[in-house]
């Protein structure tokens, strides 16, 4: 069976979990908070369905939304954001404190520590996350929000949108970036073939270099590679090379680890 060229962020994900449903696509290590997070590309697109779900079916989610999203990088970003996109909406990437910013979004998903002031702009579609490694819900929170991780868990792990994501819609809104879902797709090829990505790579990149970088960086550009992702949040730089051998890291973005190719560096 024959399949076009992937043209949006949904499209990359669906011929990752053709080529290699069962490998490793996200691993995610915490330093701080300690874990070891794995996810297959059939693990990860189980929660984009369910997330794309359960912002159809709850909040109307479709192509002309715009969904904000106010998140570090984790794992569970990564399943935000591709579910945003498996809708065929927009993403506004914004910080929570941005007044002004939030008030054409159709529903916002922020961390747990930053829904106050969410809350005192009186968001009326708000999700929380806790960002607990295992994906569990927040505690010791009274507000209104609703928790994202007990409303997914309901929603099913198959995703059909009501109208499928158009590659023209918009994709991104990042500060004054805007990229369409189509857009989205052609930087991550570019950006991929700029830094040398290579199909079967397995990057490792820190949640600072990934903020920095951006979700395309750190997320579409793997994927449109055919690469895997081994994301460290709070990095101790002296488990970095026993966790990039023990992982069979082959790449880096933004970090330096002897004998590892760091990506946009010459050889």
């Amino acid at each position: 069976m024959s399949h076009t060229d992937p043209s949006t962020p949904a499209d990359l994900l669906a011929a990752t979990l053709r080529r290699a449903p069962a490998a490793p696509l996200l691993t995610s290590y915490d330093d701080l908070g300690g874990g070891r997070v794995e996810l297959s590309a059939t693990t990860l697109a189980n929660w984009v369905a369910k997330t794309a779900n359960l912002l159809q079916d709850e909040f109307d989610v479709t192509a002309g939304s715009t969904v904000a999203v106010a998140l570090p990088v984790h794992w569970q970003t990564a399943a935000v954001l591709l579910g945003v996109w498996s809708c065929g909406a927009t993403v506004l990437d914004t910080a929570a404190e941005d007044d002004g910013r939030l008030d054409d979004a159709d529903v916002v998903l922020a961390a747990q520590d930053r829904l106050p002031p969410l809350e005192e702009q009186g968001v009326p579609e708000l999700l929380g996350l806790s960002l607990h490694p295992l994906g569990m819900g927040m505690t010791g929170y009274a507000g209104p929000a609703r928790d994202f991780a007990l409303e997914v868990r309901g929603h099913g792990d198959v995703f059909t949108p009501w109208q499928g994501p158009d590659p023209a819609t918009p994709g991104l809104l990042l500060g004054g970036l805007e990229l369409t879902l189509g857009g989205l797709v052609d930087t991550a090829r570019e950006l991929a073939g700029r830094l040398g990505l290579a199909e079967g790579d397995r990057v490792l990149v820190d949640d600072r270099t990934a903020a920095e970088a951006g979700p395309v960086a750190w997320l579409l550009a793997p994927l449109a590679a055919g690469a895997s992702i081994v994301l460290v949040r709070s990095p101790d730089p002296s488990l970095l090379p026993g966790r990039a051998s023990a992982e069979k890291v082959t790449a880096t973005l933004g970090r330096t680890i002897d004998g590892i190719r760091e990506l946009g560096r010459p050889a």
